[in-house]
């Protein structure tokens, strides 16, 4: 199971970088929009989905959404930094503090988006913004370096909180959601973003003001990703299944791989866009 999980991830590592710096903007933006697809697929059976019918209705449901969004924001370089993009992202960040709540106050939460309906249209706010993060992103110059960003800081929140966690964590984060998670773990992880982001930004030169706003928009990034991360675990955890599908050997589902940035993208693309002219 190792072996095929590392197998796996190289895999996935190597794709994901070859598409992020090889293909043009329109072309990454449509492999993630196929991404996006499979994931709103594997949501539905989260929410309680079970006939191959009802399942492709609303992944399509979701990539008509997709278009409707795209052609209501268009397409143009630094369009992150426009009002639009913005105010959307603000919407999705205020949905994603909602969802702090939703996770700390499981089970008895899932009154409110437990039935199949109601888990289906939480995958449109968890999905979709997620989306416009990316295509936000990539308008600007340094799009795939930020994307990039994105997925490291997802990565050593993670890893710094599965090794902490693992090797000193002791008080549960959130116990009837994700009982492996700890706060200790959950600060690891927020020292691996610190030592990694200020270390760079020290190797880049930056001055303290500009290394301090990279510091607390990485810190947030981080937590978010946590967020991610347990909303997803909190809805299969509803439904009773370990994983949201198979086409992972190793990993599980494509929602299993992506559900950190699905709220740390969002949020980073929200930081980013108010303070761009400072970072």
């Amino acid at each position: 199971m190792l072996k095929q999980r590392i197998v796996t991830g190289l895999i996935l590592s190597i794709s994901f970088l070859a598409a992020l710096f090889a293909l043009p903007t329109f072309g990454f933006i449509a492999l993630m929009t196929v991404v996006l697809a499979y994931a709103a697929w594997e949501w539905s059976h989260l929410a309680g989905l079970t006939n191959t019918t009802g399942r492709g209705f609303y992944m399509l449901s979701i990539v008509v959404m997709v278009g409707i969004l795209s052609a209501y924001l268009g397409f143009e370089p630094n369009i992150l930094l426009t009002e639009k993009p913005r105010f959307l992202l603000l919407l999705a960040c205020t949905w994603w503090a909602i969802a702090v709540l939703w996770v700390q106050s499981y089970p008895s939460s899932a009154i409110l988006w437990g039935q199949r309906w109601l888990c289906l249209v939480m995958g449109v706010f968890v999905l979709l913004p997620m989306w416009l993060a990316f295509v936000g992103l990539m308008s600007l110059a340094e799009g795939p370096k930020l994307v990039l960003a994105v997925v490291l800081l997802v990565a050593l929140a993670d890893i710094g909180g599965y090794f902490v966690g693992r090797a000193i964590g002791r008080t549960k984060l959130a116990a009837k959601v994700s009982p492996g998670k700890t706060w200790e773990g959950l600060l690891g992880g927020q020292l691996a973003i610190v030592l990694v982001v200020g270390t760079t930004g020290w190797f880049l030169d930056f001055d303290a003001s500009r290394i301090g706003l990279w510091l607390g928009l990485a810190m947030v990034t981080g937590l978010a990703s946590v967020l991610g991360d347990l909303l997803e675990s909190m809805v299969k955890r509803h439904r009773g299944v370990k994983d949201s599908g198979t086409i992972l050997p190793g990993h599980g589902g494509v929602l299993d791989r992506i559900d950190g940035l699905t709220a740390a993208l969002p949020v980073f693309s929200l930081l980013l866009s108010l303070f761009y002219n400072r970072l």
